[in-house]
């Protein structure tokens, strides 16, 4: 790798400090002047791009539309919903004045003390309240159900500690908000956008997740069930990657929104909220990523194909630029995203390095002697094997080696967290291994006593009941209480 790029610290030296190098290095992020916040830059925002674009088309063939609602709410439409204003008190930012003005020195600028809002207003935390405001204008009778919105929007929960994507004070979101006649039909929502988020998480992102239901304890704030997707990152702890909200009518109750059913008698509306983060821009660097930066999976790399030229002097470089150029179409014609970097402000070598980090899945090199010799030099990013190859044929080769390598990051990851997910009925066990990292599946009784114990004494977190596990738990004992469990769950550390 380029002297310029070399400083990446190893994943097995220090794997916190990697990552924060790495969004770095690999121009994702810097951190802005405000704490807490990051400037996502170009080649990070081209990232979510794509995740954004992928989403919302799985959404809209479900049915769901894109809206928009207000970044401020007023403070009394979370006093209607208690459990809800609990859950975001803590961290939620408030507006208080309307204006500025100089101090009488004209040195400062400072806050109009004249200019208080009557009602202070709430940068959204999550919208919820307006949203539920605004649905009783719209809701009447049940020919006006159900209604499928999402917006695409970013939100504000005041972090103390903070880590770019992962955990930041302000982040971009979708969230969508749909209101039923029916708790059936509530339900089967909530848990098909869980089934369109693990999706997307599998087939785009190659990262595995264990869909599941969230404990009580860990349910978000005013739902009656919380499903999540969780994935293992490569130091064996959790993340939240997704979650899809069953919230019965508490919002609807809370903001009086009914509808006339068929037999014309009043009745609250069901609801579900969801929504993922660009905490999955995270998901993508921790799961995939290895020393020598990035990788990424072809469906989401804002440039899946890099073209070098390696050249000795104008008229070669025009030969070998001719020689690619039917190629680069061919490509662009199949929607495959190509860059030709012929530019000689940069050495070949150093080029080489920059793209390894910016983890461009597949590199394309053809200098002199490969176009005397009708071959050219291709490098996968995912295993950084390389090899000299004609030069016939090489649009398909292309092809095909974008969809293994979109499979084969996918199948590493999945043999990875496979391997780490551990069954554990010993307390003692469980509480030497977990340093370690991993899932663990174990036996539960259900009770938050014993989930606050095993938090406190190891900072682990009960993730969520997985729907992909046996749960028939006839005869097994809570490793902690030793009670009769209700569920096996998975315990782990998480960011």
């Amino acid at each position: 790798m380029a002297k310029e790029l070399k400083e990446l610290t190893k994943r097995a030296d220090n794997y916190s400090q990697w990552y924060n190098d790495l969004v770095i290095k690999a121009d994702l992020a810097e951190q802005a002047p405000v704490r807490g916040c990051m400037i996502i830059k170009p080649y990070g925002y081209a990232i979510w791009e794509k995740m954004q674009a992928q989403l919302d088309k799985m959404f809209k063939a479900t049915g769901v539309s894109n809206a928009y609602f207000p970044l401020l709410i007023p403070k009394s439409f979370f006093a209607r919903e208690a459990e809800h204003v609990k859950g975001f008190a803590k961290e939620s930012a408030v507006v208080t004045h309307y204006r500025l003005k100089t101090s009488d020195d004209g040195k400062n600028i400072i806050v109009d003390p004249e200019a208080k809002l009557d009602e202070e207003l709430i940068i959204r935390p999550t919208s919820e309240t307006m949203i539920w405001h605004t649905y009783k204008n719209w809701i009447h009778s049940y020919r006006d159900l159900p209604i499928l919105c999402n917006q695409w929007c970013n939100v504000m929960r005041w972090e103390m500690r903070t880590r770019p994507f992962l955990r930041t004070s302000e982040f971009l979101w979708q969230e969508g908000h749909t209101a039923h006649a029916t708790k059936e039909e509530a339900e089967a929502e909530a848990q098909k956008m869980l089934k369109v988020y693990a999706d997307f998480a599998e087939k785009w992102m190659g990262v595995p997740v264990v869909q599941g239901v969230k404990s009580e304890t860990e349910r978000f704030a005013g739902a009656l069930n919380t499903y999540t997707i969780e994935a293992m990152m490569q130091d064996g702890k959790a993340l939240q990657s997704g979650t899809s909200h069953f919230l019965g009518q508490n919002f609807a109750k809370s903001f009086d929104v009914t509808f006339l059913n068929k037999d014309n008698k009043p009745e609250y509306v069901w609801a579900t909220s969801w929504g993922v983060s660009t905490r999955l821009m995270g998901a993508l660097i921790m799961v995939h990523s290895d020393d020598n930066g990035l990788v990424l999976p072809p469906k989401l790399a804002p440039v899946q194909v890099v073209i070098v030229p390696i050249n000795k002097g104008p008229e070669q470089l025009s030969a070998i630029t001719a020689r690619l150029q039917p190629v680069i179409s061919r490509l662009q014609e199949l929607g495959i995203s190509v860059k030709y970097d012929d530019s000689d402000n940069r050495r070949p070598g150093f080029k080489f390095a920059d793209y390894e980090l910016k983890g461009v899945p597949v590199r394309l090199v053809m200098g002199g002697r490969d176009l005397e010799n009708n071959t050219i030099e291709v490098m996968r990013r995912d295993t950084l094997e390389k090899e000299s190859v004609s030069f016939d044929g090489i649009v398909e080769r292309v092809q095909a080696l974008l969809d293994d390598i979109q499979k084969n990051i996918f199948n590493k990851a999945l043999k990875y967290r496979d391997a780490h997910i551990f069954p554990c009925n010993n307390y003692d066990e469980f509480k030497e291994r977990i340093k370690d990292g991993g899932f663990f599946l174990c036996p539960w009784d259900g009770t938050a006593e014993t989930e606050e114990k095993i938090k406190e004494d190891t900072q682990a977190t009960i993730r969520c009941v997985p729907f992909s596990y046996d749960q028939n738990v006839e005869g097994m004992r809570d490793m902690v209480s030793g009670k009769p469990a209700v569920s096996r769950v998975i315990i782990a550390r998480s960011y």
